[in-house]
């Protein structure tokens, strides 16, 4: 072994031994400073974590490759949404997430307000409006107040309209126009804003819940969102083919699949209003020369997943979705010949199927299922799309020259002085994990006001924005309960996990105004931040958290412990925001295999402006469409521009 051999794995050493003391001095640190409060996750690569997964799914998937499969086809499929250009890849095109920036807001109708502060519809976002909420000094809360606006930075939809029903042969549905009061440029309809921030679906199948208010919960029913929380959810099972059953489905570990049917009925994201699954499937579960999963859309020959079935060069892919269904799924779910409608009461009536073209409210138990397939497809494939390549994974995994000595610092401060890993710990950087929640589901806190309450863990309260604006996890479900878990166990009606004693009747619980906390891979490419999408740059986030949030005193009730002021110089806070950096997966800032796909086009706001929009000939304005090219395994030549970055 030369000398210049032995001198370089000396140095490496050397600097492996040192890059683990500054970790273990930061986490000594950090347990010392939380050993009052809650109990954190020990930081790691995410390669560590195994994927969580359903231990049932086998009673419904016979082959998971060919589910992947359909999965990606249906969420990257423009001819799912009413119009027949919303896909659910139309808000997570960059890094899993949105970065359009016209005709993006939302006024905060969540909160019940539904005039425009920061701009209007088909308003193009600029630099200037960030944050939405401006201080004379970013650092101090209490200066003076230059600008405010509950405005959210959202994902453009559909139009707003009334659902008639399917086409035979069309991606577009039929769909009556309904004046909308607020998404209108002179009168003239533009589409519609979600009414939270849109985040990434990359890592989400570590979430234990989903969406920002966790209503999407870990068991899915089959049907909808909110798993066991609806009793009367069904699919039909044919153990007897001539004969489906009515059966209930709870899917653990399943909280993609509950999120991925919630969007595509959802009449600001992808539907006209009054949609059922029953008709998206009638739509696509036809035959192939109806209508051709991407009908419209490229996908490249060297797609990771589906290269093999691409049409290419022209569109779509060679093979029906009936088909990639009966391969993914087990026949109990497809296999029964009866026709299946509906009673007046919503029940189902089979019968043979009728010597004639069959109309659109006559169901084939494919049909009839379709939610089941798309909500288990849809997780099947969003889980391969893991971030856990990244400078801070192999920083964790041994490799001490992974980040720089700025990033180095930048984690000392997470972990400590910033008391980031108190929320974003364990190797998925947050606390909303499966393997956090059910490690403990229900938590109990000093709360920044010095009082003890009881919180779902994975949701707090920061102050991004008065809790009376949006409740979050605080609010209800469709069936008037509560969505937080907390205080479903005050009610009896929960059972605590690993708490010291039950939830008392009077027990204070720090629920409303809480959002999911987010993981934080890639977090440098997902801009806009928060559940509003007020921060445009992480030195902004930064400053936010440095002066203890906008809205400490308002939502002290409520507030998380650890929101307070950090005192963090320039040096300190720019090292924080290096770190942050330091969790970028390349393979997703290039789409690289497995976060390639196909072709998209993307409504990207309206020809015109907030003051003057182009109608068409009916009653909306005209769209003006992006395409987002098919990429293959191998990524993109060059990336896609971030959010308000220059679009080439």
């Amino acid at each position: 072994m030369s000398a210049r051999t032995v001198k370089t794995r000396l140095v490496w050493a050397i600097s492996l031994l040192a890059a683990l003391a500054i970790l273990a001095v930061g986490q000594r640190e950090h347990a010392r400073a939380t050993a009052a409060t809650e109990a954190v996750r020990p930081l790691g690569s995410l390669k560590t974590v195994a994927v969580p997964r359903p231990s049932r799914v086998s009673e419904f998937v016979r082959d998971e490759t060919a589910a992947i499969a359909l999965g990606k086809a249906l969420f990257w499929d423009m001819q799912v949404g009413s119009d027949g250009v919303q896909a659910c890849a139309s808000c997570h095109f960059h890094a899993g997430a949105d970065s359009r920036s016209k005709n993006q807001l939302n006024p905060g109708a969540e909160g019940g307000d539904f005039t425009f502060q920061t701009g209007g519809p088909n308003y193009q976002l600029e630099p200037a409006d960030f944050p939405f909420h401006r201080l004379a000094d970013p650092d101090d809360r209490l200066s003076t107040v230059q600008s405010d606006s509950n405005d959210i930075a959202s994902s453009q939809g559909v139009f707003m309209s009334r659902f008639v029903d399917v086409i035979h042969g069309s991606a577009q549905d039929l769909a009556n126009h309904q004046s909308d009061p607020v998404w209108n440029v002179h009168g003239t309809t533009v589409r519609r804003a979600a009414g939270r921030n849109t985040p990434t679906n990359i890592n989400a199948v570590f979430n234990f819940r989903n969406f920002w208010d966790g209503r999407a919960q870990n068991d899915f029913n089959g049907v909808n969102p909110f798993g066991s929380r609806d009793p009367s959810a069904y699919v039909l099972k044919a153990l007897d083919a001539n004969n489906p059953q009515k059966v209930r489905v709870s899917l653990d570990n399943a909280s993609l699949a509950s999120q991925a049917v919630g969007p595509a009925l959802s009449p600001f994201e992808m539907s006209a209003d009054g949609r059922s699954f029953r008709k998206i499937g009638r739509k696509l579960g036809r035959k192939m020369e109806h209508l051709r999963p991407l009908e419209n859309q490229l996908v490249a020959p060297d797609d990771s997943v589906l290269g093999p079935i691409s049409n290419y060069p022209r569109p779509g892919l060679k093979t029906s979705y009936t088909s990639m269904v009966q391969a993914a799924f087990d026949p109990v779910w497809w296999q029964s010949p009866a026709i299946i409608t509906l009673d007046a009461h919503g029940e189902p009536l089979f019968s043979a199927r009728p010597d004639r073209e069959r109309t659109t409210d006559e169901y084939t138990q494919l049909e009839f299922n379709f939610s089941l397939f798309w909500g288990i497809a849809l997780q099947m494939y969003e889980a391969t799309l893991i971030a856990d390549d990244t400078p801070f994974d192999r920083f964790m995994e041994g490799k001490a020259s992974a980040l720089t000595v700025e990033q180095q610092q930048g984690l000392r401060i997470f972990q400590d002085k910033g008391r980031c890993v108190n929320c974003h710990g364990g190797p998925e950087l947050t606390d909303a994990s499966v393997a956090s929640v059910k490690e403990q589901r229900i938590e109990r806190m000093a709360m920044a006001d010095g009082a003890m309450a009881s919180y779902d863990n994975g949701f707090h309260n920061i102050g991004v924005r008065p809790t009376q604006e949006d409740r979050g996890v605080g609010g209800s479900d469709p069936f008037g309960a509560p969505l937080a878990d907390s205080v479903l166990a005050r009610r009896g009606l929960l059972l605590p996990a690993k708490l010291d004693a039950p939830i008392g009747r009077n027990e204070r619980i720090a629920v409303d105004g809480a959002f999911k906390t987010p993981g934080l891979r890639n977090v440098e490419l997902t801009a806009p931040y928060y559940h509003n999408g007020g921060q445009l740059t992480l030195l902004q986030v930064v400053e936010f958290y440095n002066r203890g949030g906008d809205f400490r005193e308002n939502n002290i009730d409520n507030l998380d412990a650890d929101v307070r002021g950090l005192g963090l110089t320039t040096v300190e806070k720019n090292a924080l925001v290096a770190f942050l950096k330091g969790l970028t997966d390349e393979r997703v800032r290039w789409h690289r295999a497995p976060f390639d796909h196909p072709q998209l086009f993307v409504s990207d706001g309206h020809p015109g402006n907030q003051s003057s929009v182009t109608a068409g000939r009916s009653w909306k304005a005209v769209d003006k469409l992006r395409e987002i090219p098919a990429v293959g395994a191998r990524g993109y030549a060059r990336p896609l521009p971030d959010f308000l970055s220059p679009v080439s």
